[in-house]
């Protein structure tokens, strides 16, 4: 598999940029059963692991992934079950809440700034700095003059980024509300998920239709040729978790990874 195999997945001026004209169940391309998407899913788990391993001593490059997505796409899962197995060592999870009041006094980008990955790792943003122009908007936490110039600094951000060697893919998980509705119940009528319910998940749902606006702005904006934005159908949890592990394998793939090389010959190393 190659990255360009999911070019349909990306988001830009002309495809994929109106949420509700983009399916939220799986594509023609994913299988049909839960069952086949877990044996591949299995298959990627090794790839991913090994490609993992020689990024991380290859050193050449930085790799961020973003996930976005409206409350229950599936952030949390997505991780857990993308990167089963691979070595913590070189897997960091970055996760941005409220910011503190110590954040607060600072620029907005300099708590994110300092969780970009360092060369040979890879970084993943549970959220991320485009919680200041989609949460910061729809809440008004900002006026628009203000959130507004954040596009161009989020875009110069990205860019000095992959100008440092970092490659970046973004993920906007997509569920429709039906299925938001459901996972939601699900949360109350599960004892053991009661923890995950919050009465701001009602809020933040009744605001469904700004937050759509908001992301379609954001993908107008922000889906670069440095840091695309992918669109993930993510209404079927195992078809969610099959497609991101297909673009995170094939990113890799791409890089051409290869252990360094050693500057003495193995052969003539005699251990006593």
């Amino acid at each position: 598999m190659k990255l360009s195999d999911f070019d349909a997945y990306r988001i830009t001026k002309t495809q994929n940029n109106e949420i509700s004209k983009v399916s939220s169940n799986p594509w023609k391309d994913l299988p049909t059963s839960k069952s086949d998407a877990k044996k591949e899913l299995s298959a990627l788990h090794e790839r991913l692991a090994e490609l993992q391993q020689r990024f991380f001593v290859d050193r050449r490059k930085k790799l961020l992934f973003v996930l976005q997505g409206m409350d229950t796409s599936g952030k949390n899962g997505t991780i857990r079950h993308v990167f089963r197995g691979v070595n913590p060592q070189g897997v960091h999870v970055a996760s941005f809440e409220r910011p503190s009041t110590r954040e607060l006094a600072r620029d907005y980008l300099w708590r994110v700034h300092k969780r970009t990955p360092a060369r040979g790792e890879i970084m993943i943003f549970d959220r991320s700095h485009y919680e200041d122009v989609l949460a910061v908007r729809v809440n008004k936490l900002k006026p628009p003059a203000i959130w507004r110039k954040r596009y161009r600094h989020i875009n110069d951000f990205e860019q000095l980024l992959a100008d440092e060697d970092t490659v970046i893919l973004k993920f906007f998980l997509h569920i429709d509300r039906d299925t938001q509705k459901q996972r939601l119940q699900e949360r109350l009528d599960t004892p053991a998920k009661n923890w995950k319910f919050d009465q701001s998940d009602l809020v933040a749902r009744s605001k469904w239709s700004e937050y759509v606006a908001a992301y379609e702005e954001v993908f107008a904006k922000t889906s670069t040729s440095y840091a695309p934005w992918y669109i993930i159908p993510a209404n079927k949890k195992w078809a969610r978790n099959l497609l991101v592990a297909r673009i995170v394998v094939s990113c890799l793939e791409d890089m051409h990874l290869s252990y360094p090389q050693v500057d003495y010959n193995p052969s003539e190393i005699v251990i006593d």
